[in-house]
């Protein structure tokens, strides 16, 4: 849609009360036992599972999607009696060379390969660089195009720059699906960032994200409450769903938790697929497994006795 700042000019967003709010998803509202379980089991489904190392080769992403296949333990899913139903996470994240890596490893598993792009993390390349590396990797196969943004637009308020340079990379990304990385931690104040949300999806986003991972600060309850209701204003003045990832230091079970209680009481049942959203992460499915062998078996394990991704 064009850019339309009204939508988001004035709009001023009061920090405490946002962490005052942000706070219940930690406390007051948890789930247990069996309920629980399920939680968990659901989460796995909604992981991005990632590798984003300098050290990265063939052997490394061959074992995280394989790791992605089956995240889960034999002896786990039967005593969660999952039996026949499916369960994979919901895509792999890799750099833009590891993408063939990726698509040869999840060949007919029907897991997207989502990549980085766009010089990332700090994005401060030239425009005409970071759109033909969008169109590279998408040329080798992968589904899902993880984006960052120019900070500067955002910090001196140049909104139409912002929209304009997003655009571009919509279009780059031609049938990929667009994830808009803001980079929350550098923003500075949780009304740019909810302005950032907005402009992002007025650009053409399927989903925004909160952090690259490589920030000081990344993805934080606050800072997705305020882009969860960002996405709930543009859904309800536009009609269209838009999708949500939170990324960066998210690895403990609690967290999943935590997350997909937000989504559920702010966005309702259909933000807790992986259509809708998404959990930028590499370690929290460990936790995660390791969590359910508990629940199955009233024992914690030792970490050396699940599969690493």
């Amino acid at each position: 849609m064009p850019l339309d700042t009204s939508m988001f000019e004035g709009i001023r967003v009061n920090r405490p009360a946002t962490e005052r709010r942000a706070d219940g998803f930690g406390s007051r509202r948890s789930v247990k036992k069996a309920y629980q379980a399920a939680w968990l089991v659901n989460a796995i489904r909604l992981i991005d599972l990632t590798t984003l190392a300098g050290d990265d080769t063939r052997g490394k992403v061959h074992r995280l999607c394989a790791k992605a296949r089956n995240p889960l333990a034999s002896h786990i899913r039967e005593g969660l009696d999952l039996g026949n139903m499916p369960l994979t996470v919901g895509a792999v994240c890799v750099y833009p060379t590891m993408v063939p890596h990726a698509v040869e490893a999840l060949d007919g598993s029907g897991i997207p390969v989502a990549s980085v792009a766009t010089g990332f993390p700090a994005g401060l390349m030239p425009l005409h660089l970071r759109l033909a590396e969008i169109e590279w990797t998408v040329a080798q196969g992968a589904h899902e195009i993880d984006i960052v943004i120019t900070r500067e637009h955002v910090l001196t308020g140049n909104w139409q720059a912002l929209y304009d340079e997003i655009m571009a990379m919509r279009e780059a990304c031609g049938d990929a699906h667009l994830k808009v990385i803001l980079a929350t931690g550098e923003l500075g104040t949780l009304s740019k960032v909810y302005a950032a949300s907005m402009v992002a999806m007025q650009a053409g986003a399927d989903f925004i994200k909160t952090s690259t991972g490589k920030e000081g600060v990344n993805a934080t309850l606050p800072v997705s409450l305020t882009m969860v209701r960002a996405l709930r204003d543009y859904g309800a003045l536009t009609g269209h769903k838009i999708g949500f990832k939170p990324a960066g230091g998210i690895k403990s079970a609690k967290e999943a938790l935590q997350w997909q209680v937000l989504m559920k009481e702010e966005l309702g049942r259909p933000w807790l697929e992986p259509d809708l959203f998404r959990f930028g992460a590499s370690s929290m499915l460990g936790d995660i497994e390791r969590q359910l062998e508990h629940h199955v078996t009233g024992r914690y394990a030792a970490s050396h006795r699940h599969a690493m991704s």
